[in-house]
């Protein structure tokens, strides 16, 4: 029989109506999710209970005190689970946080009979593979691209890309995020040297894609699906040049300072390529390529921006970004809640070298640059640092507003400048 669901840490408490008029969301996160955080806040400002089922083993989640541990790769156990926990607090949506709880929300939801992305959209959304083939059925802008299996030999790899693909081109993991793993590659022995590297990091029995490197800017639309219409929230200018060997994203700079007709061909684009994959409802992130030949998809995920960068993002009278999701998965009205006219943005403070993090120097005096709102540091002092293509992390966030995306991109820069890492080499660490 199921039991009651009691507040897990930082999760909003049951609202005070009864359990038929409540709004209730359940949240599908990971422990150290930067996003649960400003859910669960949001949650409680829209007087919404946020329950959370986090990805770890029950006995797990147990010891770390959370009330609900389940594995998201068991799918089917999992959603069982889930329906069993929720039959006597039943809830409007359910919400996955990242991209490994998609497709358990979209089975879920399927099974309790609310609102949900079709499951093979939702794995789409998360599997690079399955997205390009889907992409390319729908006539979608995005770049060749050839499937391997990690046991596959260098000699048959190399032939097959330079036939079907070319040089420039990157290998990237079929299932992994945040540009991890991802490396260009301009020639044979680069194409060997990345493919032996990303061998190392996803190991045997997996498998993993060759793609033909896009040129151009690169962007970041944010956007909401509502019946399959596309509604942009925000289009991010990424000024620093992507160009490899790794894809490391630094700044995100909003309203863009593309020209109209540019940015009205990236919004098509990406509600073509939501349509491709069977997306219909829920939170948007894509990044595109654009260059003389078009806006090309790089990736469409069916959540929200990650990291802590939604905090760039106001609407209405400081509606956040994560309470426009709450609103519209709990049915309630998204009228009046446009974007905020002030310039925004967040540069992701890159990991200058692999080591262990000893100190940070300069945070006052970068916090003290006009235009800066926040200087925050993610990163955990005597801890492992791992840069790309192996490191899914980065050091911290910086955050600024002005009138200007230039006022914006200036004040990022020069914060940025500001701070000293002081990092212990790992040839140090081998020698003590």
């Amino acid at each position: 029989m199921a039991t009651e669901l009691p507040p897990l840490p930082g999760q909003s408490a049951p609202a005070e109506s009864t359990a038929e008029t409540a709004l209730r969301v359940l949240l599908l996160t990971t422990p150290h999710s930067y996003r649960t955080s400003a859910f669960v806040n949001a949650a409680q400002h829209l007087g919404i209970e946020a329950i959370q089922a986090v990805d770890m083993p029950q006995e797990l989640a147990e010891h770390w005190n959370f009330r609900m541990g389940v594995d998201f790769t068991a799918v089917e156990q999992a959603s069982q689970q889930l329906v069993e926990a929720l039959a006597e607090r039943p809830v409007q949506a359910i919400l996955s946080l990242d991209d490994s709880g998609a497709f358990l929300a979209a089975r879920t939801s399927q099974l309790l009979g609310l609102p949900h992305n079709a499951a093979a959209a939702a794995d789409a959304a998360r599997n690079k593979y399955r997205m390009r083939q889907m992409l390319s059925a729908g006539g979608v802008l995005s770049p060749r691209f050839q499937r391997f299996s990690s046991d596959a030999t260098p000699s048959s790899i190399t032939p097959v890309v330079e036939s079907a693909i070319g040089y420039p081109c990157v290998v990237k993991p079929e299932d992994l995020n945040g540009s991890r793993g991802v490396i260009r590659a301009n020639n044979r022995d680069e194409l060997l040297s990345a493919t032996a590297r990303l061998l190392q990091l996803i190991g045997p029995g997996r498998h993993f894609l060759v793609e033909e490197y896009m040129p151009g800017v690169e962007v970041a639309l944010e956007g909401i699906l509502d019946g399959g219409e596309l509604k942009v929230l925000a289009l991010f200018d990424k000024p620093d040049p992507l160009e490899g060997p790794f894809f490391e994203e630094t700044i995100y700079v909003t309203p863009s300072r593309l020209p109209a007709d540019v940015q009205a061909d990236i919004a098509a684009t990406t509600a073509q390529a939501a349509r491709a994959l069977g997306l219909e409802m829920g939170p948007i992130h894509a990044e595109l390529r654009i260059n003389d030949r078009g806006a090309w998809i790089v990736e469409i995920a069916g959540r929200s921006i990650g990291g802590l960068c939604s905090r760039t993002l106001r609407f209405g009278t400081d509606a956040s970004l994560e309470e426009l999701i709450l609103r519209q998965a709990t049915g309630l009205s998204l009228d009046g809640l446009t974007r905020e006219g002030q310039a925004g943005g967040v540069m992701m403070i890159p990991i200058p070298e692999a080591g262990i993090l000893r100190g940070v120097h300069g945070v006052d005096k970068a916090k003290a640059v006009t235009g800066i709102e926040d200087v925050q540091i993610t990163a955990h002092m005597n801890y492992p640092l791992v840069p790309l293509p192996e490191g899914d992390a980065y050091l911290g966030f910086i955050f600024a507003a002005g009138d200007s995306p230039q006022e914006v991109e200036a004040a990022l820069r020069a914060s940025h400048a500001e701070l000293r890492f002081e990092v212990l080499p790992e040839i140090r660490l081998a020698l003590r």
